[in-house]
């Protein structure tokens, strides 16, 4: 798992907190008809993300999306012709956006290099984990800058101690404001706080069910720390997190404190090579798992890693974990 590697998360989240947002001008209408990007009322328009602040003085247009939870925001936002270039898809977009995501260039099955990426002739770079912007790569964000490139890195890799559902929204919120369709991020943020609403009164009085998140690995478990989104869903969705004093998004656990911990039910993210029955005959097959009450009772739920990060999925992702972990309660 090359772009969330414990080093890279670990890095991540020591940046400066990165929310504030301001502007000069009011905010602009947003663009109806074919979606193409509003025009530049509501600019300047000045950002600070990530410890990088930038003045836009019009929204860009030619981006590069360097991971799928970003691409899909800019998809959602009904921005996919200003896309010329995309990468490193975790598993299969959305049906809804298939078409419109098909119409845009795969300019690298992972990671593009610096190359590709210039090859793309971009104004801005949008990237996921903080691994898009590798320094040691050469794709930082600086060097993005020497070359006329302006950037945003997803906030879940440069927060700490927040509601990552909130970070969410004002990362919706910033993206619509770069690219001149804030109608377009408040209308998407208002149905969210809905959906969110929604799933909470049907969950309203059940006991949460304690959870261990497995994601990969062998020696050690890779699973979803106290920081970022994926701790926020298990506990939107009726769930109590055993790792959540993990400092971070992601990071190694011991399969000791597995045990230790006696998860009632245990949500594997699906994504790459491993297949959720293999991870499933991992957990099922170790002797030493063999008490642990979720893999006694075989107490399983998926979630697709696209659905457990800073994006778009997150709100429709906790009413159907909430649906795996409490089947029945949410039944309409």
């Amino acid at each position: 798992m090359s772009r969330r590697t414990p080093a890279l998360i670990a890095a991540a989240v020591l940046l400066p907190l990165a929310l504030t947002a301001c502007s000069t001008t009011p905010d602009g209408d947003a663009a109806t008809g074919d979606k193409a990007p509003a025009k530049s009322d509501g600019f300047p328009y000045t950002v600070k993300n990530c410890g990088v602040t930038t003045t836009f003085k019009a929204p860009p247009k030619r981006v590069v999306t360097m991971n799928q939870h970003v691409t899909e925001i800019m998809l959602e936002l009904g921005l996919k012709k200003s896309l010329v270039g995309t990468a490193y898809l975790d598993d299969q977009v959305l049906p809804k956006y298939k078409e419109d995501y098909a119409s845009v260039p795969v300019i690298a099955k992972e990671y593009p290099s610096y190359e590709q990426v210039l090859a793309a002739n971009p104004d801005f770079v949008y990237g996921g984990y903080s691994s898009a912007f590798a320094a040691g790569d050469g794709r930082s964000r600086q060097a993005l800058k020497k070359s006329g490139i302006e950037s945003r890195l997803n906030t879940e890799s440069c927060t700490k101690g927040d509601q990552p559902m909130d970070t969410l929204y004002e990362e919706i919120r910033q993206v619509g404001r770069t690219f001149g369709v804030p109608d377009r991020a408040e209308a998407w943020i208002k149905q969210a706080e809905a959906d969110n609403a929604a799933t909470a009164e049907k969950l309203a009085g059940l006991k949460p069910l304690s959870v261990f998140v497995y994601d990969s690995g062998d020696k050690t478990a890779f699973t979803a720390g106290g920081e970022g989104i994926g701790n926020e869903l298990i506990e939107r969705a009726g769930g109590t997190n055993v790792f959540a004093d993990l400092d971070k998004p992601f990071g190694d656990a011991s399969w000791e404190n597995v045990v230790a911990r006696k998860p009632e039910a245990i949500v594997i993210y699906d994504y790459g090579a491993t297949t959720v029955e293999q991870k499933k005959k991992r957990l099922l097959t170790d002797p030493a798992l063999a008490d642990v009450p979720a893999v006694k009772n075989q107490r399983f739920a998926v979630m697709p890693l696209s659905d457990a990060v800073l994006g778009v999925r997150a709100p429709a992702a906790v009413d159907k974990l909430a649906a795996q972990l409490h089947p029945g309660a949410t039944t309409p």
